[in-house]
Order: structure tokens, then C-alpha cells, then sequence
């Protein structure tokens, strides 16, 4: 499967009102997910993985929220009962499509990158849900997003957008985090084709 990658000079960015955050640290996080798990059961969310070229190298777009060091795929929980792909769009466009309607791209969502699993109210995922586990708390799902050659994208005032090279990312879960740092491997079944 090919993948065209554009230069990140193609893409121009703006601000947006600020996102506000629905947990102000982890334990509220966890807190709220288990609420979530009472009424509906297991969350699913959804990230796209949004590439761009710099050097003629592969860069992955990230979110960090200001003063802070983690950083995070774009996306974000499904609705109940809401088909993976339309949530990812709904997602995309609340943190990165720009408030005139006309200007928000036509997200060319692709082939699932991966699943990851968390088992318990914890911190740690797995690409597999554990065999012990017959209800897992969350499954986050990846998805490769096809950019087209330009685009105008909006990010919230109280976020930063960066452009983190793969090879920066890879075997790096104490900088990322295991779900973002591999994925360098899950996208290597892939041929990046570099469009000037």
C-alpha cells in the first residue's frame, strides 16, 4: 500500500478557542472511565495517524497540551454504538479542522493500524487483549489517514501540533509511550511515496 507524504510547507496552521480538557490528572482520567464503564461498558477511541514529510523523511503529527511533555494521536472516544470511521472524522475535525465549514478537509481515512487493549483501570496497554481478561476497560484503535497536498488545519490555543520524525519515535516508549512509539513498525508494511 502506498502512502503519499506531502511537505509539512504545504499545510498551514491556525488557532482555535481553547479545547477544555475533561480530566485535570490521571486518577480523574481513570475515574471517569470507570463511570463510562458502568453505564456503557468497554470505551473504544480512536487516533489518527497523520504523516507528513520534512527532508524527505517521515513525520508523524502529535498533539501536547502547553506545559506539558506527553503527546498524543489525534483523536479521541466514540460515541455508543458509533461506526469507527465517522468517529474519527467527528474527532479530527474537533481538534484539528478550522471553524469555517468550507475549509475542514475531507478526511481520507485508511487502513486500521492497530488495536491496543487496556485491561484494567490502569495506565498500561497491550497490542492484545490478555487472555484472563473478559472485560477489557478500553480498546483504542489506530488508523492511517491519508492527507491530501494541502490542507488548513486549526489547533485548539491551549495545544501544540509538532512534527516528530519516525525515527525519533521508534523503540522510544520512554519518551512516547508504547502505543506511539511503535508505531514506526506497524506502519513499515507501508511505501512512502515522497511528493514534492
Amino acid at each position: 500500500m502506498v502512502v503519499n507524504l506531502y511537505p509539512i510547507s504545504h499545510y498551514e496552521f491556525g488557532p482555535k478557542e481553547t479545547k477544555v480538557e475533561k480530566d485535570t490528572s490521571v486518577p480523574a482520567r481513570f475515574d471517569r472511565l470507570r463511570e463510562i464503564f458502568q453505564k456503557e461498558g468497554m470505551r473504544t477511541s480512536v487516533a489518527g495517524v497523520l504523516l507528513v514529510q520534512e527532508h524527505d523523511y517521515p513525520h508523524l503529527l502529535l498533539l501536547k497540551k502547553i506545559g506539558e511533555t506527553f503527546k498524543n494521536l489525534p483523536g479521541g472516544r466514540l460515541k455508543p454504538g458509533e461506526n469507527e470511521i465517522e468517529g474519527l472524522k467527528r474527532k479530527l475535525t474537533s481538534k484539528l479542522g478550522p471553524r469555517l465549514q468550507n475549509l475542514v478537509p475531507n478526511w481520507e481515512i485508511g487502513e486500521c493500524v492497530a488495536r491496543w487493549w487496556r485491561p484494567n483501570f490502569e495506565t498500561s496497554m497491550y497490542p492484545h487483549c490478555p487472555a484472563h481478561i473478559k472485560k477489557p476497560k478500553e480498546c483504542r484503535v489506530l488508523y492511517m489517514v491519508h492527507l491530501s497536498d494541502s490542507e488548513y488545519f486549526e489547533v485548539p490555543k491551549n495545544l501544540e501540533l509538532f512534527a516528530v520524525p519516525i525515527f525519533d519515535l521508534y523503540d522510544n516508549a520512554q519518551a512516547y509511550g508504547p502505543v506511539i512509539s511503535s508505531i514506526p513498525e506497524q506502519i513499515s508494511r507501508f511505501e512512502f511515496r515522497m511528493n514534492n
